[in-house]
């Protein structure tokens, strides 16, 4: 089989309640060590000790607890992140630069190593009519999200979480260097679910997303490391 993992930008979101489901799921995959999203749903069910197995086992993680408080609890909460070992972790923009300034320092190691670190934009979940009626922010969307990302690349992280369609602003305004990393993902003929910015993979991919996050699409499959390889293949038009 050819070593699609190569690619390795294409993230699967482990969105289970427990160490057992994820390690039944993983058995679809054999040998292939796909980067995984760990969310609060296994973390919190699991702690510290699933993070520590799947990198022991050789799976690249995005850690997804998404940060968001004041800038002191946010830098000695990454510091323990950081002693996990993760490739990537990230914050809410919304917590000020001071709050991610402090999350990078925290984050850092002694030896000035430390995980990618993005921030979240806005969620895929949430509309521009909702965003502006239940959250009281009256600019376009994506003005939101680009004034985000800058905060963020002002802040020294290395990109955000955003919608595909919002990626290419992002990259625009922020530039190729800085990454972009998108859920929202969908296969053409997929439901959508609880998402609302959605595009398919090769999509994503036009639109400048340097990595998807999908879940449902692959974890639901009948096969999901058929699902997988066609995100890979559709991404990175293979």
């Amino acid at each position: 089989m050819k070593n699609y993992t190569a690619y390795n930008n294409v993230i699967i979101a482990c969105d289970f309640s427990s160490a057992e489901r994820t390690y039944d799921f993983l058995k679809s995959f054999g040998d292939m060590r796909p980067y995984l999203k760990i969310g609060m749903e296994l973390f919190y069910a699991e702690g510290p000790k699933i993070v520590r197995e799947l990198k022991d086992m050789g799976f690249p993680l995005f850690l997804d607890l998404k940060l968001h408080d004041i800038p002191n609890t946010v830098k000695k909460a990454m510091a323990v992140l950081s002693s996990l070992d993760v490739d990537m972790c990230n914050l809410h923009a919304a917590g000020t630069i001071d709050m991610m300034k402090a999350a990078i320092e925290g984050l850092t190691r002694s030896d000035g190593t430390r995980p990618l670190l993005l921030a979240v934009t806005q969620l895929t979940s949430t509309s521009e009519e909702r965003m502006q009626k239940e959250l009281l922010i009256s600019c376009k969307m994506s003005e939101v999200v680009t004034h985000y990302a800058l905060n963020a690349m002002q802040a020294g992280l290395d990109g955000v979480v955003c919608s595909p369609l919002e990626a290419q602003i992002v990259k625009q305004k922020c530039g190729q260097k800085f990454l972009t990393v998108t859920p929202g993902v969908r296969f053409a003929e997929s439901a959508v679910n609880d998402q609302v910015r959605v595009t398919t993979p090769a999509m994503a991919h036009e639109l400048g997303s340097d990595y998807i996050v999908v879940g449902r699409p692959v974890t639901a499959a009948d096969n999901p490391q058929e699902a997988y390889i066609r995100c890979l293949k559709e991404f990175n038009n293979l």
